[in-house]
């Protein structure tokens, strides 16, 4: 049968059908006019979001959640350099995502035309892919190797400019076949090899991160540490991969960590690292493991070759999928005895006590201890927390166990803004789970314009916004550093619930202790996207430790 002639447009949306597209974030421009003409008559849900970094966030997180590409569709030039900080997020934390751009018209390149941009040179560092469509007939292919690229190995972002005229002029070309996930799994005698390290094991440890992680393969992983009595423990916000409220769980290496967890990992004989790169964070900046040879012995599984031996040297390197080890692993079988028992119940019981916001005490009528303690006993175990990056988000990361897969979105990038944008693309996907976001006065306004979002498609988020007044993490930076020389870190803020009710959400401020619990009622009885304006004092920078505290103790470090 002869393939229909079709517009550049519709071929591209009969390919995102194709593979599987079901959704769509996006700010429109009219350098893709054509292709949101064909997206209308389409079985895609498209959410039109307010600025396209925001967009941008909104598909990652799509990614984070389903493993699969999240799509996002921008216009040219500054739409697509807004975009960029999602692109970034994507890269860093190994999310499958693809970035469609509007483009000028083929016959106006290199004249500087309205909005002209290189975008294989622009996103070429950002991306794992970056490419211009020169041809209509040549979109099967293309969006095709996108899907595959983007999934494949250590995922990724891809980014595909579209010409304007490319979108608009004719061509007959048949459709692409739907793209598989392309799988790796580990040997027979991989498998046996690490069955023997851990049957000569004293004190091993897990270490679990990355993407390609799915809740059946959690699920096998979780029977794995069941069988071998193994602590595990997760990386930077990758908590999800692991139910904090198992007896093998022992915490998660970010920032301010536990430090009798940062010991038992250097006191360990074996480090099974599986899916993740041990990066500058959950490394405590490269200091936790020797490069580039560790003295554990050190088993890494991640799906792209090209990581295993490119920071540390592994004793045994593994170059499989999460889940496909993780279904390996049914086939490994632990000694007869299990020395490190104990070890492990010891290393429980340390993260539950770290973890306990009970005994937390700072300075201010607002205590985030009793905060954390309330939403660990109302909030279901599905909630979803999403946040972006700041000293707020150590209450979230610390304080709340994660029980389930799929429940985190966070960067492990460390990108501010992320918090409203993840929450409103994890709602359009998960509408009957809760989703909280915990957000910082500074990092908020980054992109809460994306409240508009939430309102717009009724998507009851709640955002628990903390105010202390400044950019509170480069200030403890500048207090240990450049003690009591307070520079460019200071805020004039707005009243965020007037914020939140000027969109048509529910706002209220909470500035005691004893008021948070009313007001996380009425927020979510409101039925509305909600925030809750809590007052800081600015002396509580962290769960452990006041800014006059650090002042002091720099100081007289420096006397």
């Amino acid at each position: 049968m002869t393939a229909p002639s079709r517009t550049g447009g519709q071929i591209l949306v009969d390919q995102l059908t194709l593979h599987g597209v079901d959704h769509i974030f996006c700010v429109p421009g009219e350098s893709y006019l054509a292709a949101l003409d064909a997206l209308h008559d389409a079985n895609i849900t498209i959410t039109v979001c307010r600025q396209e970094g925001g967009a941008a966030m909104m598909a990652e997180a799509y990614g984070k959640l389903t493993g699969r590409p999240g799509i996002c569709f921008v216009t040219r030039g500054p739409g697509a350099t807004n975009a960029s900080p999602g692109i970034h997020i994507a890269k860093q934390d190994s999310t499958p995502m693809i970035l469609f751009v509007g483009q000028i018209e083929r016959g106006m390149r290199e004249r500087e035309a309205f909005q002209e941009l290189d975008y294989r040179a622009a996103f070429g560092p950002l991306a794992k892919w970056a490419t211009e469509v020169d041809d209509p007939a040549r979109f099967p292919e293309i969006v095709s190797r996108a899907f595959h690229v983007a999934t494949s190995g250590r995922p990724g972002p891809v980014v595909i400019a579209l010409p304007e005229d490319v979108l608009t002029e004719m061509a007959t070309v048949a459709d692409a076949p739907r793209y598989q996930v392309i799988e790796t799994h580990p040997g027979p005698a991989q498998m046996a090899e690490l069955q023997k390290l851990l049957h000569g094991a004293k004190k091993p440890v897990a270490l679990l991160g990355g993407s390609r992680w799915s809740e059946d393969a959690v699920q096998r992983f979780v029977r794995f540490a069941e069988r071998f009595e193994l602590p595990v423990a997760c990386t930077f916000r990758r908590q999800m991969l692991f139910p904090a409220d198992h007896a093998s769980y022992i915490g998660d290496l970010g920032l301010g960590v536990n430090p009798k967890l940062l010991a038992r990992i250097k006191e360990a004989d074996l480090v099974l690292l599986v899916g993740g790169r041990l990066s500058e964070i959950p490394s405590q900046a490269y200091t936790l493991l020797d490069i580039p040879a560790p003295k554990q012995t050190l088993v890494h599984i991640h799906p792209d070759s090209s990581e295993l031996g490119r920071v540390y040297a592994p004793h045994l390197a593994i170059n499989a999928s999460p889940t496909a080890f993780a279904a390996a692993l049914e086939g490994v079988h632990p000694p007869a005895s299990l020395p490190w028992s104990e070890g492990k119940k010891a290393a429980h019981d340390s993260y539950l006590a770290w973890s306990d916001p009970g005994e937390i005490k700072h300075p201010g009528a607002l205590q985030m201890g009793q905060v954390m303690r309330h939403l660990r006993e109302v909030m279901p175990t599905d909630t979803i927390f999403c946040n972006g990056a700041g000293n707020f988000a150590t209450w979230v990361h610390r304080f709340w166990p994660f029980r389930q897969y799929g429940t985190q979105l966070a960067p492990t990038s460390g990108s501010m803004g992320y918090g409203v944008p993840a929450a409103v693309g994890a709602k359009r996907l998960r509408p009957d789970s809760p989703v909280v976001v915990f957000a910082g006065d500074g990092d908020f306004l980054m992109n809460g314009q994306e409240f508009a979002t939430a309102v717009q498609y009724d998507l009851p988020i709640l955002v628990v916004l903390l105010d202390n007044g400044m950019y509170g993490t480069i200030r403890m930076h500048q207090e240990r550093e450049y003690p009591g020389r307070v520079s460019a870190t200071m805020l004039q803020n707005p009243d965020f619930a007037a914020y939140a009710r000027a969109f048509g959400g529910y706002g209220e401020r909470v500035e005691m202790t004893e008021d948070f619990a009313p007001a996380l009622q009425r927020a979510l009885t409101s039925g509305k996207p909600a925030i809750l304006h809590c007052i800081l004092d600015p002396e509580a920078i962290t769960p452990s430790m006041s800014l006059s505290a650090i002042r002091e103790k720099a100081l007289a470090e420096k006397n």
